[in-house]
């Protein structure tokens, strides 16, 4: 009988060229295969049996249940598994002796290296399915925020919330689009700006405040 094991990998912000050898090893390695469609497509192999996550979270959870007796399962994630993925969900389910992470770089990370700031004083926070705390948003002097976002709370909307707890309309923000992908783009603009543009989805931004 095999070793139980959940491998959960973290794949990037996208682009191959982003994911680490040693999450490469485990992915062609698997015989197991759970991820997001885009990244079945990208990894699966032919003699892999693959299962995609959609938002019936528990079909993927019991699909790992049923494998796991013969084979470790290789579970890949967007980003970095540490911030905001299905581990979280894996350990309410699975005991945390079972799971291995291999961790990767992350959109967040990718979006501050493209504009070469530093992030170890950062406020990071996520509007991907959840608002954060208005404290945690609130404007602060010095304060910067990198922030991740989905198709409601977007470059406009999230805008115009940080406007409403303090933050001026001339903050700079950087909205950091399809990163890693040939198509990628970094917007420089204003909070006031963006507040009334075009939203843009499911993308990375960075908020400044006028004295950073």
């Amino acid at each position: 009988m095999s070793e139980k094991k959940i491998i959960v990998v973290g794949i990037g912000p996208g682009n191959e060229k982003y994911i680490t050898p040693a999450a490469v090893e485990k992915i062609h390695a698997a015989k197991f295969l759970v991820g997001g469609r885009r990244a079945l497509e990208t990894f699966a192999k032919p003699n892999q049996e693959i299962f995609p996550v959609t938002k019936e979270i528990d079909a993927a959870i019991n699909f790992i249940r049923e494998k796991i007796s013969i084979a470790p399962v290789v579970v890949m994630v967007s980003g970095d598994p540490g911030y905001y993925s299905m581990l979280e969900t894996l350990k309410k389910n699975f005991d945390a002796a079972l799971i291995e992470v291999i961790p990767s770089i992350s959109s967040l990370q990718l979006a501050f290296a493209r504009l070469a700031l530093s992030w170890h004083d950062a406020t990071l926070l996520s509007f991907h399915g959840r608002r954060p705390n208005d404290e945690d948003l609130k404007f602060t002097p010095q304060k910067i925020l990198g922030l991740l976002t989905d198709a409601e709370f977007n470059s406009a909307t999230i805008s115009k919330i940080l406007i409403s707890l303090g933050w001026a309309a001339t903050s700079q923000i950087n909205i950091c689009a399809r990163l890693s992908y040939p198509d990628e783009k970094i917007i420089s603009t204003t909070l006031g700006d963006a507040a009334i543009a075009e939203p843009v989805k499911h993308c990375v931004l960075v908020v400044r405040s006028m004295d950073r």
